[in-house]
């Protein structure tokens, strides 16, 4: 497992080359950057814009690394322009695509929130992952295992579990099999490397 927890023994989808660690890796566990037409250093979390892109593991040490050497520039081969704070930006625009997953999973009948509802699941073998919020309560949140053969996230917020199920903060949910869920967790993981916790790293499986 990388440091960012994304397991490396995948290997669907193309390799490509952080510009920080010189490591090739699945492009799943990689952020992709492009320029804007001012030069400017853009985070392409959906890895739709166009252009040449350069990547950096999903990992924040490997990001700000890539930024303290000014190692964009060396990848895009011209000079650049950074935000000011590039890894926070990442950071942000992770939180949205795995909020936005799991709003549309929820939308789609593959996401519940709260304690008894996710209890009710996981009894069922319904869920395949287990989302608590990483301020909730330590005793509470011990209290739900991770589904046998499934997944653990633990390093979102309450507010932005709320987000996603449109109440004011969430701290149980459950993701059923199928649907979103592996999109869920791959970009679960990618924040959790930006983010530079190991909270819930043990619990991760599958």
């Amino acid at each position: 497992m990388s440091r960012g927890g994304v397991s490396k023994d995948r290997s669907d989808g193309p390799d490509r080359k952080c510009i920080a660690t010189g490591e090739v890796q699945p492009k799943f566990g990689l952020v992709r950057f492009v320029t804007d037409p001012d030069g400017r250093v853009v985070p392409d979390i959906l890895e739709k814009l166009p252009g040449r892109g350069v990547y950096v593991a999903a990992d924040r040490a490997a990001l700000e690394r890539a930024v303290a050497k000014k190692l964009f520039a060396r990848g895009f081969k011209q000079p650049v322009q950074l935000p000011e704070d590039l890894v926070g930006e990442v950071e942000r625009q992770l939180v949205r695509r795995t909020v936005d997953l799991i709003s549309l999973a929820r939308k789609s009948g593959d996401a519940v929130a709260g304690y008894e509802k996710v209890k009710d699941w996981l009894s069922k073998e319904e869920a395949l992952v287990l989302i608590q919020a990483v301020d909730g309560s330590g005793r509470g949140k011990s209290k739900l295992s991770t589904p046998h053969f499934g997944h653990y996230i633990g390093w979102l917020t309450s507010d932005e579990l709320g987000m996603a199920f449109g109440r004011q903060t969430v701290i149980h949910a459950a993701l059923a099999s199928g649907g979103l869920s592996k999109r869920v967790v791959n970009e679960a993981q990618r924040l959790q490397g930006v983010r530079g916790t190991e909270s819930g790293k043990g619990r991760l499986e599958g």
